[in-house]
């Protein structure tokens, strides 16, 4: 039985319908093969930083340099309430993308008409979405994936993948790899006889293919790192953000998160934890771990290094490179796991690294005590958190998006016993870095080959959207005040901006219908660490309003048809 949207949206409201699609009209749809989603069309956005290489970056040129003063908002759209961190993305035209509230979105990329829309409660994820085949497949806050007919919005399958009484969730989407929908569980943290991990599911039916544990277990590889802490004491290893592949390695990257509870001395491990603070490489057919690379052995304060990885080829070499909390920018072979090279912004008070092996290094007094207070630097949000960098092929730079906070934290007992764990109990507060005291904000052009910076700017409000780069010479970036800028990339200018309704957030795009080129960013409430407490390191700061949107911006049509 189909209902209109507005009946839908009613009876979900009243709690009568779980989940239910909106009436659509079917459209012609392409299905995504393998290589479509491998190599897609210019104009298409498929996965949630474009390419599985995780660019960020759109080979556009329509909009440039040169002609970006005339950007115009061409549409937009209020979204549910809620915290947004939406990743859409774009394929023949149309926008799909996960809104706050548990909604998925089909819209029409030129004019911002619902084509359909599905409802869940609990919700689905507010990050990515991913599209293969002729489906979007949604990951869900209780735990849950499932499949979507990408025409309709009509449920295919559902697949429960974790038992979320356990504290398990999904906080992003899935990447579609050869088939499969690869996704990382967060929600690791309570004490329990299991474990945290990354789960592949046919696309086709729901079926699981693989799981591999983020934490090593006694007895395995690895497994001696945790000392004798028995597998119910062994908790976090969240992969909380997605994925990359490399199809002619046939390997799939994932970041996974620190340990829990948050300090060495409150979990009672002396050892480096495996796999917790590490990059996997994942053997698609089967989710062996081919190899990793620990970039924090023992992590002790909150800092995650589980973010985007890019992969990049410059002659022979094919690397990966990754950023964490810490500002330091890893450069492994992406093949083997090998240490190449860490450039460290110079900001981080942790932690000595090694030049030749990359071992990250604790400075004796930075290791937290119980109940001793403790400040260094970057605070728990990081210097670089989930706003992903992006990478210019042209200039071969990373375009990064900083937070410039330090902390002061006081780390407290607790007991492990079944059922417990978590976070571990602190107490901390903001403070802002010596080096930048006023200006929470940066934004970095980083050399891939060097790491020496090309040039930064610095502001009072932290940024706080991913960046995007294009082939007019562009990378866009949102911050904390609302505003939602296009810099130059060669230059770092600041050629063009704009208010949006609330702070951009999450992960910018740009796609063509019809030869026309669109930029589109979501802005809405903020949720990381950094974000929460800009209140209490300025006050006299404009504070963003709640409220979700979706702002679309093209150059004015008989401008766009000049330029094609």
């Amino acid at each position: 039985m189909r209902m209109n949207a507005a009946l839908v949206g009613t009876i979900a409201g009243l709690g009568w319908l779980a989940a239910q699609p909106a009436v659509s009209t079917e459209a012609a749809f392409h299905p995504v093969t393998e290589a479509i989603s491998r190599n897609p069309d210019p104009g298409d956005w498929l996965h949630w930083r474009r390419t599985l290489d995780g660019w960020g970056f759109s080979p556009l040129t329509q909009i440039t340099t040169k002609n970006v003063k005339g950007l115009q908002l061409v549409w937009s759209a209020t979204l549910e309430a809620g915290a947004s961190q939406a990743a859409p993305i774009a394929y023949e035209g149309v926008i799909y993308m996960a809104s706050p509230g548990g909604v998925v979105q089909a819209l029409d990329g030129v004019t911002g008409d619902t084509r359909w829309e599905y409802r869940r409660t609990p919700a689905v994820v507010r990050r990515n979405l991913a599209i293969y085949d002729d489906k979007i497949i949604v990951n869900t806050v209780d735990a849950h994936i499932l499949a979507l007919d990408a025409r309709t919005g009509r449920l295919v399958w559902e697949t429960t993948v974790a038992d979320t009484r356990k504290g398990y969730s999904f906080s992003s989407g899935a990447i579609a790899v050869e088939g499969k929908a690869i996704s990382g569980l967060t929600g690791c943290g309570r004490y329990k006889d299991d474990v945290c991990y990354i789960t592949a599911h046919d696309i086709k039916t729901g079926k699981e293919a693989w799981r591999t544990s983020t934490i090593a277990r006694p007895g395995e590889p690895g497994g001696d790192t945790w000392g004798n802490l028995g597998l119910n004491f062994r908790a976090g290893g969240d992969a909380w953000i997605p994925g990359s592949y490399d199809p002619e390695a046939r390997l799939i990257y994932w970041g996974v998160a620190q340990a829990k509870p948050w300090t060495r001395v409150q979990r009672g491990t002396d050892g480096d934890a495996l796999y917790t603070g590490s990059t996997l490489a994942l053997d698609p057919d089967t989710g062996r771990i081919a190899w990793y690379f620990q970039h924090l052995p023992g992590e002790t304060h909150d800092l995650d290094e589980v973010f985007e990885s890019l992969l990049i080829n410059d002659g022979g070499r094919r690397s990966l490179f990754k950023m964490g909390k810490l500002g330091v920018m890893w450069e492994l072979d992406r093949r083997s796991g090998r240490f190449l090279s860490a450039h460290d912004l110079g900001y981080q008070t942790l932690v000595t690294i090694d030049p030749a092996s990359g071992k990250a290094l604790y400075r004796a007094e930075m290791i937290p005590k119980l109940n001793q207070a403790i400040s260094y630097c970057p605070g728990p949000g990081g210097f670089k958190n989930l706003t992903a960098m992006a990478y210019h092929p042209a200039t071969k730079a990373f375009y990064v998006p900083l937070s410039l906070t330090c902390t002061e934290a006081v780390f407290g007992a607790m007991k492990q016993e079944d059922g417990g764990g978590g976070t571990g109990p602190a107490a901390r507060s903001s403070l802002p870095h010596p080096a930048s005291p006023k200006d929470l904000g940066e934004f970095v052009a980083m050399d891939k080959a060097t790491g020496r910076l090309l040039w930064r700017h610095r502001q009072p409000a932290p940024f706080n959207s991913a960046a995007l780069t294009t082939g007019g010479g562009l990378v866009f970036v949102g911050d904390y005040s609302r505003r939602f800028t296009a810099f130059d990339a060669a230059s770092g200018a600041r050629l063009w901006e704009t208010r949006t309704t609330g702070a951009p957030q999450g992960f910018p795009i740009s796609y063509s219908v019809g030869g026309r080129q669109f930029i589109a960013v979501v802005s809405g409430p903020g949720t990381t660490w950094n974000l929460i407490n800009v209140p209490a390191l300025q006050p006299n700061a404009p504070q963003p309003k709640p409220g979700s949107a979706i702002h679309v911006f093209a150059l004015p049509s008989g401008q766009a048809a000049s330029v094609r």
